[in-house]
């Protein structure tokens, strides 16, 4: 499998699309948004730029893309409107991989625009041109010194590619329990691999007084094969194993798939950054959210109330380009009903 080609959230705006299946997401950025603001008011604040770049990495599409850029234009604002400066000029990259639904995000752009006019009453007026960069943000994309503030959520679990060497852990699509310590330490190192290329082609790319704010879905227990990491994704295995064993899907191509990620702890991260050398950490927090996101005060429809259908809908946004470009399309409405 290829990941660069395979690896995106389902496009559009159906009802299997990311853009209607990324509420614990957008959680997760409206949880992080007092940090992301307060790292772009001291970066305003302390090298008081005439014009700021923006680049949000893993922008995917759908309603979350343009949120926080949005949150972060608007805490600038207001700085400006204290410090009684001019606003500025905004140049705001989206990036993401190739096969990104990149148009339905450029068919809001206009609306999203008029929105953020009306939101900053008493605001001069704030120019904002937007650029989609497609490319792996595991290499450069961007050129020197060209940005002052980076943004990830909620991708840079996500690898590269699948760990090498892990062909002994069938019955598995990720690590496990079961998985053997070969297959556990090829993710980590794969893990490493990535994310110290990620800091060193940001730090190249970053003004010397830059920012970044990335959050990682990540895990708290020191073994990665604990459950809070593949628990979803063995219920997913075993939708795919009892097929095997109804021969609707063939054992080999179960046999040769794996989910390309790695949840990192706190101290991985934090040992990552620091063997890397070019960035310090400023804050280092984890929170925990609950899976099935919708808020038990709004009145659902009864399969809402249902955490197992919120979560198959979720898994399958994220899940089935993956799945697709493995084992094709026929298998993938059986998959999610299991």
């Amino acid at each position: 499998m290829e990941v660069g080609q395979a690896l995106r959230m389902n496009a559009g705006i159906g009802e299997s699309s990311y853009a209607e299946n990324s509420l614990l997401q957008k959680n997760v950025i409206s949880l992080t948004k007092g940090v992301a603001e307060e790292a772009i008011s001291d970066l305003y604040c302390g090298t008081l730029p005439t014009s700021l770049a923006i680049a949000d990495l893993g922008c995917s599409s759908g309603p979350n893309t343009l949120f926080l850029v949005s949150e972060l234009i608007k805490a600038v604002e207001k700085l400006c409107q204290k410090l009684n400066h001019e606003s500025h000029e905004y140049q705001v990259f989206l990036n993401d991989l190739p096969g990104n639904d990149f148009n339905t995000v450029f068919q809001f752009l206009g609306s999203f625009k008029q929105e953020l006019r009306n939101e900053m009453e008493g605001s001069s007026g704030s120019p904002c041109y937007f650029s989609g960069v497609p490319g792996s943000f595991y290499g450069r994309i961007f050129r020197n010194k060209s940005l002052h503030f980076v943004h990830s959520s909620y991708s840079l679990h996500w690898l590269s590619q699948v760990p090498e060497g892990i062909e002994n852990n069938k019955e598995n699509i990720y690590m496990a329990s079961t998985s053997l310590p070969n297959v556990l330490r090829a993710y980590y190192e794969q893990f490493q691999k990535d994310f110290s290329c990620f800091l060193r082609c940001r730090a190249e790319e970053l003004v010397g007084e830059g920012r970044m704010v990335l959050t990682f879905l990540g895990r708290r227990s020191e073994d990665p094969s604990s459950k809070e990491c593949y628990y979803i994704w063995e219920l997913l295995a075993t939708a795919l194993s009892d097929m095997v064993l109804e021969e609707l899907v063939e054992e080999e191509l179960l046999d040769s798939f794996n989910i390309p990620r790695y949840t990192p702890t706190p101290s991985e991260v934090q040992l990552d950054v620091i063997k890397e050398g070019s960035f310090a950490i400023n804050r280092l927090e984890t929170s925990e959210l609950n899976w099935n996101v919708y808020d038990s005060e709004f009145s659902l429809p009864e399969a809402m109330n249902d955490g197992g259908y919120n979560v198959a809908k979720y898994m399958r946004a994220v899940a089935e380009p993956l799945l697709v470009s493995h084992f094709g399309e026929g298998i993938i409405d059986e998959v999610f009903c299991r």
